[in-house]
């Protein structure tokens, strides 16, 4: 899932459409467009900091559910905050999941109390692939969005700059909203194709044929 190369189909919004707009217009793409089946993909949302009064992202998050169920699946939600908090009551029925620092973009380090003062930030929503193989107890005792174990897989991530960083550690709403959004094309059409090596797409095969037929060799397989 990881090339030394990878193509980033991305969109900004610098003061313009933030949330609402945004997360509808990639689930659309995602799903009618690429033609995804909702019932593969999970979410994450920001859990929210306590400490430097930044609330948990429950607006995505119902924007999330809304979606979803206009697809007919039940979006239920489950706290994760971080990682090796590890499991949660609820969890594996859960579609969304509040996570902490993963889920929060600034400049530098991601966590609320290393944004640099006057600095802008925000949550993130990232969008995810199940290829429902079964879960490896290795990266830990249950499987979730974030788990390594390869079940998952992220195709997207919209980051929402909303707040600004006071000198008092808190902070307050930006004026103008913007909107970031990264997803790598090689996963999204493993994703479509179902596919968890992107190397087995048909964006790689023909070459890597054309290489095998030319050398006389056997694929390596890991």
């Amino acid at each position: 899932r990881h090339t030394t190369f990878f193509e980033m189909l991305g969109n900004w919004s610098l003061g313009d459409y933030f949330k609402k707009d945004q997360l509808r217009w990639i689930f659309e793409f995602l799903t009618d467009e690429v033609e995804i089946s909702p019932a593969r993909l999970y979410v994450t949302a920001f859990i929210g900091d306590e400490k430097a009064r930044v609330p948990k992202d429950v607006e995505s998050a119902a924007l999330w559910k809304q979606l979803f169920s206009e697809k007919g699946v039940d979006a239920k939600e489950a706290d994760i905050g971080e990682e090796e908090d590890g499991y949660t009551k609820g969890m594996q029925d859960a579609r969304i999941f509040y996570y902490g620092r993963k889920n929060w973009w600034n400049r530098g380090k991601q966590s609320p109390e290393t944004t640099p003062v006057g600095d802008p930030a925000g949550p993130d929503s990232e969008m995810f692939f199940d290829f429902g193989t079964a879960h490896d107890t290795r990266w830990g005792e249950h499987c979730h969005p974030n788990c390594d174990c390869g079940r998952f897989m992220e195709i997207g991530n919209s980051v929402f700059m909303q707040y600004l960083r006071q000198a008092d550690g808190t902070f307050t709403e930006l004026p103008k909203k913007n909107v970031d959004f990264g997803g790598g094309l090689e996963r999204i059409v493993a994703a479509s194709e179902n596919v968890s090596d992107v190397f087995a797409t048909d964006l790689f095969q023909p070459i890597l044929s054309s290489i095998i037929a030319v050398r006389g060799a056997k694929p390596i397989r890991s």
